[in-house]
């Protein structure tokens, strides 16, 4: 089978069991496209603590007795939640759609087949809940009777049996192209299709109302009868997410209308009155001519809800009664229900709006130690009153949204030199962006993130301008590995980030440059080593700036697993990404504040050049990234990015204008060049490590990773160049023949390592594994040189593992094996698919550039000419 056969096939089978000749109303082509009855064949399991291999058992015993004994004190004694839970991970739902809302506010996700599943209003903690009265329900009238009604969803539930569930799911289907998708729902006999268009506020760029916690929804109804038609859509919500809070008592609904320039909004709000991070919830519509809004305050979630149902089938309303409920008591829960209803002529269409926000402005993590201020309050207030204004701005501002969304997304879905499948990674893995327990806050008064080491010093502002403006934004490197800007994953997944939302990602920087120069030295047990050592060194970068169930950005390193003093690449790829910033944004400030911490990190890593020739060394677990993977000696790795970072060292120098640290850096890189080819290089390919054991040679698929972030920034060649061109590309060439070729029958991604006689290395826990965040990085780098080809189908067997095969939608996991496992579900580094996009503009740029060059020469020999003649 071809490529492009594979693909398609692939593709058509999460249509195949679509019985409509229907495809909705202004959906696009391109995204991702799943029938509501599709069953994914294939169930893989969470990697756990017994799927390590007994020799790694044996190496590892120490480490496994040190986590058994923290995760019991942690979970039993503590009763908290684990970092990592290697005993409790998320098994597989094949369930999730796009989430809802903007960055940083929260999210609730929606799944493809319409249910509400996934909550993350608390920052950074996730708890899967399916809520089961959280639908849509559409209500049919002719002639004053109602002919039909139907609960917008497949499940046929044991609670609610008032209602009218089990639609028929082969009617339907759902399609994502992030951050808006849309369901098209045909009603069976009705001849009547439905299709809700959801929209978040996800706009590049934009850094006001892509935080905003709202979504909307928008419902076209086309009508292919030859009589008119009064439709009704009804939105029913719980007061909660499916916690067991929404039992604890005290929550009310009330219903509201507000009007203001020109436009009313009305609905019912849902106060969720908690005593650590209180929150409103709210549904609300649009008043419009030819379209009824009503409500019910509130009505109980549980028995058959029948009285709801019959209050809609009456007349396609509901009653709308004034006043607010009364709190609930302890144990019961409360939910609240929104219905509009307009006229859809014959053979025609017509469309009703609705909005959910939910207003959580003040937030606390878990150590409850201080209060932390959401973005969007800078524009909506921090009272915990603005979910009718919330809702109201939504209403009537997300036409202006969608256009924006359309204007940043043309151009790349009109490109017919790309993929469909490219198109669908490149924006639908950008949920993570917003469902990463994102959490975006207003910089405090008081906060001081330089360390504490000023400016004048050789530090950095008390309060950079960037962060005062546009806050302070993190993220977790999965929602299951529950820790915020883990730096090394970052590095990866912060092309997305520079590219779309580049104030965010300088934030984060000066973040991480302030921790760089604070320590901590409390020492701790780590649990790798069994030795206690200070949770942070001076001047090196930390792992992480914190965990949600603690206190982000106060308590920096909740990695233990190692002493992250010791690592090589974590200050290597804040260098890295400090120059490839600048590259991008051209911001001198910034370049200016940063040349200090780069320089003092760079003089960390100079102790681990042992024996003088310009490369550092590495023993036992050399790097953050790689940390299950034993390496000694100059690695592939590791000393690709220490000589990237001193080449870029030297770019920086230059336009800092300090010929002496140009000098130094220069001679550096020079002498370490020579050692990393003659130690490394084989002919063919970068070996994973010098020691010369019987693995030194594997093929690492990540080996060129210090190349491609020169790549990404403009260098790599001439001057700043640190790899010798050619072997680059035959290196990239001998890990696609050997890494993805020769692995899964090549449509599976690049496994991580493999042994030069095309058997993957299985060493260790992470050698053969595929890392989905990797493989979008390689495939860039063979982008940057010249192999798009090879990257695509790099790329590709990712997306379609992920995507179409194992029922990873919008929860793209860290890794997985050839078979049976997976490993981190939700995970931050396959945002790298971003930096294909970079190498794909680059590879354009550079190409027009030659062109230009070309045709200035044609002319300029042509003018030669005619003076000659």
């Amino acid at each position: 089978m071809t490529t492009s056969e594979w693909g398609e096939k692939s593709s058509a089978d999460l249509m195949s069991r679509y019985v409509s000749k229907e495809m909705g109303y202004g959906v696009p082509k391109e995204g991702w496209r799943i029938c509501l009855a599709h069953e994914f064949k294939e169930k893989r399991k969470p990697f756990q603590a017994k799927d390590v291999s007994l020799s790694n058992v044996l190496e590892h015993v120490g480490l496994g007795i040190r986590y058994l004994k923290w995760w019991y004190k942690k979970t039993q004694v503590e009763k908290k939640a684990p970092f990592i839970d290697m005993f409790r991970a998320q098994p597989l739902r094949q369930i999730y759609g796009a989430p809802l809302g903007g960055i940083g506010g929260g999210t609730i996700t929606r799944g493809w087949r319409g249910e509400f599943c996934r909550w993350q209003l608390n920052p950074g903690m996730y708890h899967y809940e399916t809520v089961t009265a959280n639908q849509f329900t559409v209500c049919l009238r002719r002639g004053g009777q109602t002919v039909y009604q139907q609960v917008l969803s497949v499940e046929r539930p044991p609670t609610l049996q008032g209602w009218n569930w089990g639609y028929c799911g082969e009617y339907a289907f759902y399609h994502a192209l992030y951050p808006r998708a849309w369901t098209v729902y045909h009603l069976p006999g009705q001849n009547v299709t439905l299709t809700c268009r959801q929209i978040s506020p996800v706009i590049p760029h934009d850094y006001q109302d892509s935080s905003l916690p709202v979504a909307v929804f928008v419902w076209d109804m086309e009508n292919k009868n030859d009589y008119a038609l009064d439709v009704s859509i009804m939105f029913t919500m719980v007061n909660g997410s499916g916690h067991k809070e929404d039992k604890s008592g005290g929550h009310w609904n009330e219903p509201f209308h507000l009007e203001k320039e020109g436009e009313a909004v009305s609905g019912v709000l849902l106060h969720h009155c908690l005593a650590v991070n209180p929150y409103t919830l709210c549904i609300a519509a649009r008043e419009q001519p030819d379209r009824e809004v009503s409500h019910q305050t509130a009505f109980s979630p549980k028995g058959t809800c029948s009285g709801l149902w019959s209050d809609l089938i009456t007349d396609g309303r509901l009653d709308s009664p004034t006043g607010s409920s009364p709190p609930t008591p302890k144990g019961e829960k409360v939910a609240a229900a929104l219905a509009v209803s307009c006229s859809v002529p014959a053979q025609g269409h017509n469309s009703l709006e609705f909005c959910l926000a939910w207003d959580m402005p003040n937030i606390m993590f878990g150590s409850r130690e201080r209060k932390h201020t959401r973005r969007y309050t800078r524009y909506f207030g921090t009272k915990g009153d603005a979910s009718p204004s919330l809702g109201h701005y939504a209403l009537t501002h997300y036409r202006q949204w969608e256009k924006s969304i359309d204007e940043w997304q043309r151009p790349i879905l009109q490109d017919s030199s790309l993929p469909s499948w490219y198109k669908s990674a490149l924006f639908n893995e950008l949920y993570f962006v917003v469902d990463g327990g994102t959490v975006w806050t207003e910089l405090p008064e008081d906060a001081d993130v330089s360390g504490g080491v000023r400016s004048e010093d050789g530090g950095l502002p008390a309060q950079p301008a960037v962060v005062k403006e546009f806050g302070r934004f993190a993220y977790l490197e999965g929602q299951e590995y529950r820790m915020y800007n883990t730096y090394d994953v970052h590095f990866y997944a912060s092309f997305a980030l520079i590219m779309l939302w580049p104030k965010l990602a300088l934030s984060l920087q000066y973040d991480i440059a302030g921790s760089v120069v604070q320590q901590d030295p409390m020492e701790r047990l780590h649990l790798m080593s069994g030795r206690y050592s200070p949770v942070k060194a001076k001047n090196v970068v930390p792992h992480d700036i914190g965990d949600p169930d603690d206190e982000p950005w106060q308590r920096v390193n909740a990695y233990l697993i190692h002493d992250t003093a010791d690592w090589k690449d974590l200050n290597l790829k804040f260098v890295l990404q400090v120059y490839r910033d600048f590259h991008l944004t051209q911001d001198h400030q910034y370049l200016k504040d940063m040349w200090p911490v780069c320089q003092a990190v760079m003089e960390s890593e100079m102790k681990f050049d042992l024996d003088g020739d310009g490369l550092i060394e590495n023993s036992g677990y050399a790097d953050q990234t790689y940390d299950g993977w034993t390496v000694t000696g100059p690695s592939a790795y590791c000393g690709g990015l220490w000589l990237a970072s001193l080449c870029v060292m030297c770019k920086m120098a230059k336009l800092v204008e300090n010929e002496e640290a140009y000098k130094r850096y220069r001679d550096i890189l020079d002498r370490g060049s020579a050692a990393y080819d003659k130690l490394l290089w084989n002919g063919k390919y970068y070996n994973y490590d010098s020691s010369g054991r019987d693995l030194s040679n594997s093929v690492m698929s990540d080996q060129c990773a210090g190349h491609w972030f020169l790549k990404a920034s403009g260098l790599g060649e001439g001057e700043y160049q640190a790899f010798p061109k050619e072997k680059i590309q035959t290196a990239l060439k001998s890990v696609f023949d050997l890494n993805v070729m020769s692995f899964a029958g090549g449509q599976m991604g690049a496994v991580n390592g493999m042994r030069p006689e095309g058997v993957p290395d299985r060493s260790s826990v992470q050698s053969d594994e595929v890392w989905i965040g990797v493989v979008y990085g390689l495939a860039a780098t063979m982008i940057h040189e010249g192999m798009q080809e090879e990257g695509m189908r790099t790329a590709e067997g990712c997306y379609r593992t992920v995507w179409e095969r194992l029922g990873m939608a919008f929860q793209t996991p860290e890794a997985y094996c050839e078979k049976g496992i997976y490993r981190s579900l939700a995970y931050m580094r396959p945002l790298s698919v971003w930096a294909m996009q970079l190498a794909l503009n680059t590879s354009q740029k550079d190409q027009t550039t030659t062109a230009q060059t070309e045709a200035t020469d044609g002319e300029q020999g042509q003018d030669l000419g005619e003076t000659q003649s």
